[in-house]
């Protein structure tokens, strides 16, 4: 439950949890309307189900992302399109169970009760939540580029009720990254800051703390009863990354997290096993169709085989249904480029819907790779990245994945900036790793593929 409690807010959840409310008792009224109440309840899984089917038509539309949907036109759209979405589901899941069908009627009268309550409770809970006293008002010890850093991020994350009240010198040789106006004064002035401002929250944005750090009045301020913490905690559980330019051995080895026990790492395999096999059996067709295609478009080997590094640097094999080129790299590799022309036509498709992934599956099941995880680098360039990121072979501590936290949370890497910042969502996986994480990444993995957002 760690990523629940790191990285999901309650804000977040309140919503989710309103809403599966409202989308039970719109289906009990609908039913109710059309004289279908006693049926309905006798069939409350159906209710469950359609429930269910609504929320995650929701959540695939964003519906969940309070800081992405703001606007109450954006609002209006996405309800518009999660509502159409789960009518579409359930007709095509009705056509194969037709014991799921509610009635004739009532979820035409669930969508319309959707597409009036959804906007009129949201729009009653911006409100809500916008008032200053639901929040948590926040001050920064510290001016210089860490603290700019912590306060954008909680200005542009909506999730979190936190509002910013200002920053205290810390009388630092870091230059003034912050607005002047927004400086509230310098350690001797928290005490009565903390009384004027009603601060709740404190957050220590000291790059170096030695000789800067106001440490009897922070001890006083959390006797108090004033939430205090490090820059680099609010910066993860806002982002759910990692903020590698400030981290350091000790952060590693030291802190709450990094931790997998035997018992995890067996469940784990038992799941990748399980499902490798599950799916293989499903996507047996579409493997076959898959391989026909690549072999009838272009010259070359259905198959491309490539040495990639794995759990602690292990090198392993990886196989995926060619989708470039036979000629595509001669000499030393390259990076993949937006728009490659080495692309072949079949491949733009594969791509698109992952479908030239599916050979991993046998990665999967000969314990090379896992279901979710860092994705995994060839050698050339793992050479690389080690030499100019720190801690990029730590990334190494599990196996490679088919997917992951940061194919995700970040499109498609291609230079060692996207390496840097995708190295950032990895090691926050490493830090928070669980099955339960591992079947939120899942379920956000089919949001991408079904959007297409981050092929190449």
């Amino acid at each position: 439950m760690r990523v629940f409690n790191r990285h999901v807010s309650m804000r977040g959840l309140t919503v989710f949890g309103c809403e599966t409310v409202l989308i039970s008792a719109s289906i009990v009224v609908a039913a109710q309307l059309h004289g279908a109440f006693d049926r309905a309840m006798s069939g409350l899984w159906k209710v469950v189900l359609v429930t269910a089917l609504c929320e995650l038509c929701f959540y695939y539309n964003d519906l969940y992302d309070l800081t992405r949907v703001r606007a109450t036109r954006d609002l209006l759209v996405r309800v518009l399109q999660g509502t159409g979405a789960a009518a579409f589901a359930l007709a095509a899941l009705t056509a194969v169970m037709p014991s799921v069908l509610l009635g004739n009627g009532i979820f035409a009268t669930v969508v319309g009760l959707l597409l009036v309550g959804v906007p009129l409770w949201r729009v009653a809970l911006n409100g809500l939540t916008t008032d200053p006293h639901l929040e948590e008002r926040v001050l920064i010890v510290g001016t210089g580029a860490l603290a700019q850093t912590v306060a954008r991020q909680m200005s542009a994350h909506q999730d979190f009720a936190y509002r910013l009240v200002g920053f205290i010198d810390d009388g630092g040789s870091e230059p003034l990254s912050v607005r002047q106006h927004d400086v509230l004064g310098n350690a001797s002035d928290i005490e009565r800051i903390l009384t004027t401002r009603h601060v709740d929250r404190i957050v220590v944005s000291l790059t170096d703390r030695r000789g800067h750090l106001p440490f009897e009045a922070l001890l006083r301020a959390k006797l108090a009863g004033v939430r205090v913490e490090d820059a680099v905690t609010i910066f993860e559980r806002l982002t759910g990354k990692l903020l590698v330019e400030d981290l350091r051995p000790s952060g590693l080895i030291f802190s709450d997290g990094f931790r997998v026990s035997r018992l995890t790492r067996a469940v784990k395999r038992g799941f990748d096993l399980v499902c490798a096999l599950i799916v293989s059996v499903l996507s047996a067709p579409a493997m076959l169709l898959t391989a026909i295609a690549v072999r009838l478009d272009s010259p070359g080997p259905i198959l491309y085989c490539q040495e990639r590094v794995g759990e602690n640097g292990r090198v392993f094999t990886l196989r995926k249904f060619r989708s470039m080129r036979i000629d595509a790299e001669q000499g030393t590799p390259v990076w993949a480029r937006d728009k490659d022309d080495r692309v072949t036509r079949v491949g733009r498709v594969m791509r698109l819907t992952r479908l030239d992934e599916l050979p991993q599956l046998w990665n999967v099941l000969k314990g090379d790779m896992s279901f979710v995880g860092p994705r995994p680098e060839r050698p050339f360039f793992v050479q690389q990245l080690d030499e100019a990121i720190p801690f990029y072979m730590a990334r190494h501590a599990v196996k490679p994945g088919l997917t992951g936290w940061a194919q995700v949370k970040y499109r498609y890497g291609a230079s060692i900036e996207d390496a840097r910042e995708k190295l950032r969502y990895d090691l926050y996986y490493i830090k928070h790793l669980s099955l339960l994480f591992d079947l939120t990444i899942l379920i956000d993995t089919l949001k991408v593929v079904v959007s297409g957002q981050g092929a190449k």
